[in-house]
């Protein structure tokens, strides 16, 4: 099956990176006849499976329960208290690995006919890359070596002791006080998850608000969500140094009003990830990258090498598990079969805040379409609280906000409320299809369901239009008429 002579393996395909992007690329590349090698540093399932969205929503999951016990009593159940076992919570994290694991195992690949390779190599030329001593030959490659944390230079950090979202998953004891630095998607889950488990939880935030990628009305709604459960968010705060005093950490910093001081058990850093480009021999090889930016490539993931493409967290667009099995499709089918010239397309890239209630989005925030489109935006908003299915549940925060051109072309949607994620791909095909928000009003939506919301936010369009001005009087006189 493979081809060797002088100490050389030859294959149709090199994958380096074993997470999602890597998996995805193999399996195809596999069931479509190639012959495939799948080298992977660690373990196969990359961040996703050991320190990023199945670990981390399990243990939101956990202190979602915890939340819901100290509810009870909304729902007529008396509960004396909610004792957290935080060892179990971590068994169960652990647990849930274990089960979704299985299909990431090398022993499935292999079964597939895929060679997987477990050890760190880099590129020796253009068309070959080492491992362990063995040279590996490919016609095509694929690099998918995704992301890690980044820590910021704070004098002091390190050497007090920082946690980061990979680290924190080992924690055996849950922290009596958790100081996190950054107010991204990441340190706002762990804020939220730490505080319903019973930490005293601060974050510390650089810039003005909360996730500042969102659109700001939706995330300071947030703001006030968390700050109601008793998680402290100071934002315009910046830390300039650490140290330690007494078995605790101790953070100087400075805001707007002055200097601050922080004491906490633990330190977590939150503040984004870095493409892992590093110790690759990238330049051996041709290609060319960033180290805060990624590994150059062009609409169709090709890198400056022609036979070399790259997907994923790598090439630094969108650090999201669901783009990079997006971008192995996409860099297989080019790789493989190049005159199909398949590009990637980000009009309508889904993202979710994992926090309770979740956040949502696609496409533009509001400040992003004024200033791209001026005055010809319509904004329409829903609340959760005029949903029946969330009011009945008791999960009536948030709101629906869909960002509209005049004529009825939906530019952005932002969900914060119960399971947006799970809302928000209706919207998602709207804008993937160009489809107008009346579309969305006129489609029959089950009731009472959450996704009602989608319907009710939808119809603010046709309110605006039919029920005021003109429209309005026009109606009066026709109905008037007609009797």
């Amino acid at each position: 099956m493979i081809n060797s002579d002088m100490g050389m393996k030859r294959f149709d395909l090199v994958i380096v990176g074993g997470g999602v992007a890597g998996l995805v690329a193999a399996s195809g590349a596999s069931q479509l006849g190639a012959r495939v090698a799948l080298v992977e540093r660690v373990s196969l399932g990359g961040d996703c499976l050991r320190t990023g969205c199945v670990p981390t929503k399990r243990l939101i999951r956990s202190a979602k329960a915890a939340s819901l016990v100290r509810r009870a009593g909304e729902f007529g159940v008396e509960v004396k208290e909610a004792n957290v076992d935080f060892a179990k919570v971590m068994d169960g994290v652990r647990n849930v690995q274990g089960s979704i694991g299985v299909h990431d195992s090398p022993e499935r690949f292999k079964e597939m006919g895929v060679e997987v390779i477990i050890g760190a190599g880099r590129f020796v030329d253009k068309g070959t890359f080492e491992v362990n001593g063995q040279r590996l030959a490919g016609k095509k490659f694929i690099i998918a070596t995704g992301s890690s944390p980044v820590i910021i230079p704070v004098p002091g950090l390190k050497e007090a002791g920082v946690l980061t979202n990979e680290t924190a998953l080992d924690l055996k004891e849950l922290p009596k006080t958790i100081a996190i630095l950054g107010a991204g998607p990441i340190g706002i889950e762990f804020a939220q998850a730490y505080g319903r488990l019973g930490s005293r939880v601060t974050v510390i935030e650089k810039q003005e608000r909360i996730l500042p990628r969102e659109d700001s009305e939706v995330s300071d709604m947030l703001f006030k969500i968390l700050a109601a459960e008793g998680v402290r968010i100071d934002v315009c705060t910046e830390i300039k140094n650490v140290c330690k005093a007494g078995g605790r950490k101790v953070l100087n910093a400075r805001c707007p009003t002055g200097d601050k001081v922080y004491e906490a058990d633990e330190v977590m850093v939150a503040i984004g990830r870095a493409p892992n480009v590093d110790g690759m021999g990238l330049e051996a090889a041709g290609v060319a990258y960033d180290r805060r930016k990624g590994i150059k490539v062009d609409e169709r993931l090709r890198t400056t090498n022609r036979d070399i493409y790259a997907c994923g967290d790598v090439v630094g667009h969108y650090a999201f598990t669901h783009v990079a099995e997006y971008h192995a499709g996409i860099a297989l089918g080019n790789a493989l079969f190049p005159f199909m010239k398949r590009r990637v397309d980000y009009r309508a890239v889904p993202w979710v805040t994992f926090s309770d209630p979740e956040l949502a989005r696609v496409g533009l925030t509001e400040a992003e379409a004024r200033e791209k489109f001026k005055d010809r935006v319509k904004v329409y908003r829903h609340y959760f609280k005029d949903v029946d299915r969330a009011v009945i549940e008791g999960e009536a925060n948030g709101m629906i906000k869909l960002v509209c051109s005049k004529d009825a072309a939906l530019l952005g949607a932002h969900i914060l409320g119960p399971n947006a994620g799970e809302l928000l791909p209706e919207y998602v095909l709207a804008i993937r299809e160009g489809l107008p928000v009346t579309k969305v009003s006129r489609a029959i939506h089950a009731y009472p369901t959450e996704a009602m919301a989608l319907k009710r936010a939808a119809d603010e369009y046709y309110k605006e239009k039919l029920f005021t001005g003109w429209v309005q009087r026009l109606a009066k006189r026709l109905i008037r008429r007609g009797g």
